[in-house]
């Protein structure tokens, strides 16, 4: 029995759901967390123009209205010709995996989202992520870079965003818990930490009891 967690870095709900799905594994340390990349936004070619910077601040209001998890807006204003494309990051999660598969790898996914949503760092650029990941798994910056290159690892991001449209997951965050039995939906959106552990424990009330 395991959890999994599907999201995106660069989706911002998921940014604000980190904190508490942090606070919910460490209610319950012996659940072991699977991260699921959803790729929200993979390949996309178009340059985020005005009205898609003031759209995705709208969101990003609500979030921190929500989780109190603060945001760099005028790194996102200030930015230039960027391509609102997730994939890249995506892929750094996957990168990480290959290289430390026992490694925290929700510590890694939040380092990122920090690394956009706070520090206003291209999270698009290979060499960006590559120095996110390299500081969270204390490896080298060429060597991460390298990996997140690989051909193997863009076929298992894909697997990926594959994966979680076959367990019917359509926005992110999404938690569930794999059980032997089948998929129980703890969470199909944001939710604080004690409503997670609420449903974390009628789900596996409920399993307990079949």
């Amino acid at each position: 029995m395991k959890l999994l967690y599907v999201g995106d870095p660069m989706c911002s709900w998921c940014y604000g759901f980190g904190k508490e799905l942090s606070e919910l594994m460490a209610m319950h340390s012996g659940l072991d967390l699977e991260i699921i990349v959803g790729g929200v936004r993979a390949g996309a070619t178009d340059v985020l123009d005005q009205a898609g910077k003031e759209f995705r601040l709208g969101h990003w209001a609500r979030v921190e209205a929500q989780s109190g998890l603060p945001f760099n807006r005028a790194a996102l204003m200030a930015r230039e010709n960027f391509v609102y494309n997730t994939e890249p990051v995506c892929r750094a999660v996957v990168a990480a995996r290959k290289l430390a598969p026992q490694a925290d790898l929700l510590a890694v996914f939040r380092a990122l989202q920090h690394a956009f949503y706070v520090d206003g760092r291209d999270t698009t650029s290979g060499r960006v992520l590559a120095e996110v990941v390299a500081s969270q798994l204390q490896l080298d910056v060429d060597l991460v870079l390298n990996v997140w290159q690989d051909s193997d690892t863009i076929v298992f991001t894909k697997a990926d965003f594959v994966r979680a449209r076959a367990l019917g997951v359509r926005s992110f965050p999404a938690l569930l818990l794999d059980t032997d039995q089948g998929i129980i939906e703890i969470s199909g959106g944001y939710a604080h930490g004690a409503q997670l552990h609420q449903q974390l424990q009628q789900a596996l009330a409920s399993f307990s009891a079949a």
